[in-house]
């Protein structure tokens, strides 16, 4: 059995000689193209293989057995040179115009991706690694699927992209606890590098996918979106990784749509997502959305465009900061709107530290099903793990950790953890959903506003003090 850890380790110490690659994100960028390349011509031959019509978008010249596959071939500056000045130009410019939709996929992801190493012979060491891999062997594929992870992690250390990976523990949880099943579609509108999607294909074969034609089925109704170049790579290796031939992510902002085109026909039955949040969203896309709900917070406007695309019934779990459970105006007709249409059944409010090091906010699952209002919402408040002050990235939110709310979900009683709310205290509160756990006693005195004024004029009466006293001692010195 090989050691695809020290494979990978090896991989990212080469890369690390070759002065054109900087930090973190560079890396897995780099990685991710060839890691790409390598599994579309994997692909490719096995479907060679297995459909005698099939003829793989890349042209033959730029394919990966042609320049990387011999470790004997090409490599220093003919290599390089043939990199930057016929690979790339060739993926960028693939004929899209049969509607093939494996060319259009590729030719996206090179529009956004650059190469760059610098050094021709490192590069070749970086390919020879590489074709130690088979991704058509189930062996290679599976250990890698784990590395695969692993890589994933990395992102939440390099520099904006943590945004983009979800703890694995909570896409399972999330996943597991809503369900989806063979023929149901499946939305993830910022899907980031493809968790919440590989989870709900992983669920659905599981338990539905007996032979050809349901994995045909499966894959038509997975649906993705993300708009940043390096997860959308990501997502689509990730998604071929996991059997699906043809995936289907978009390279789009989901937010750049008018709210109102969102249709019948577009409509969803599974929505899985963690949509960014803390951002702002690109200039004018709040006005795709109506005069009334319009806002700059990229978690609120997705929150809108999420219950938009799920069909009646439809059921969704999703990520969202405590910024979007409160707050008056626009996050409150928001809400109202979610609430009224939707039945928010249950809440399940996050330690501060599940996304460190990317975010240290305070986060929430939600859950709940269209086409209801909201009567009452039950409240789970997880708690870590004795002895543990704080999750991080070496020491991650486990999937033991909810096997106390599994329990709790079918036969739900109040305990210090669990607590519920009318709707008609949601309400009464302007539909906040900021709602602490009443078992647990807050310990210190709340100030008022005129009291904490007061007390912020006396400590800046204090410190000027303190001043003048310093300005005499310097004079007298």
């Amino acid at each position: 059995m090989k050691n695809m850890g020290s494979i990978i380790k090896r991989l990212q110490n080469t890369m690390r000689k070759d002065q054109g690659v900087s930090g973190d994100a560079q890396r897995i960028e780099q990685l991710g193209w060839m890691i790409t390349l390598k599994i579309l011509d994997d692909k490719d031959k096995e479907l060679e293989i297995l459909q005698e019509e099939y003829a793989s978008p890349i042209p033959a010249a730029v394919q990966w057995r042609v320049w990387a596959a011999d470790a004997e071939g090409m490599t220093g500056d003919e290599l390089k040179e043939f990199i930057d000045q016929k690979l790339f130009p060739a993926l960028n410019n693939l004929d899209i115009s049969t509607g093939n939709k494996r060319a259009l996929i590729i030719r996206e992801i090179f529009e956004g991706t650059n190469n760059y190493m610098k050094n021709g012979t490192i590069i070749r060491q970086v390919l020879n690694e590489l074709n130690q891999i088979d991704f058509n062997s189930s062996e290679d594929r599976h250990i890698f699927g784990d590395i695969y992870e692993t890589i994933l992690r990395d992102l939440q250390s390099a520099g904006n992209y943590g945004e983009f990976y979800t703890p694995r523990a909570l896409t399972e949880f999330m996943t597991a606890i809503i369900n989806p099943r063979l023929g149901e579609k499946v939305l993830d509108p910022a899907c980031g590098t493809g968790g919440f999607l590989t989870c709900a294909i992983e669920n659905i074969r599981k338990q539905d996918v007996k032979n050809v034609e349901d994995l045909q089925i499966l894959q038509a109704n997975i649906h993705g979106m993300e708009f940043k170049p390096l997860p959308f790579m990501l997502s689509v290796t990730n998604l071929i990784l996991h059997d699906i031939e043809v995936p289907n992510v978009d390279y789009t902002d989901s937010l750049n749509r008018e709210y109102t085109s969102i249709g019948a026909k577009d409509r969803v039955d599974v929505i899985l997502a963690n949509p960014p949040f803390g951002a702002s969203v690109t200039d004018g896309v709040e006005t795709n959305f109506p005069l009334n709900y319009r806002t700059t917070e990229s978690a609120d406007l997705f929150l809108l465009l999420m219950i938009r695309y799920l069909k009646d019934g439809g059921r969704a779990a999703i990520v969202l900061p405590d910024g979007s459970l409160t707050g008056d105006g626009v996050k409150q007709r928001i809400r109202q709107h979610w609430l009224e249409s939707c039945n928010l059944h249950t809440i399940i409010r996050l330690p501060n530290s599940v996304f460190q090091p990317y975010a240290s906010v305070a986060t929430n699952l939600l859950f709940f099903t269209k086409g209801e209002p909201t009567k009452e919402i039950w409240y789970w408040e997880h708690q870590l793990l004795e002895g543990v002050k704080s999750y991080s990235k070496t020491k991650p939110i486990q999937s033991s950790e909810f096997d106390g709310v599994k329990q709790w979900w079918n036969n739900r009683v109040e305990s210090e953890q669990a607590w519920r709310v009318s709707i008609d205290t949601l309400i009464a509160n302007g539909f906040s959903l900021d709602v602490k756990n009443p078992h647990v006693k807050e310990t210190g005195y709340h100030h008022t506003s005129a009291e904490l004024l007061e007390l912020l004029h006396q400590s800046f009466q204090k410190s000027d003090g303190l001043l003048q006293t310093l300005r005499k001692e310097l004079a007298c010195g």
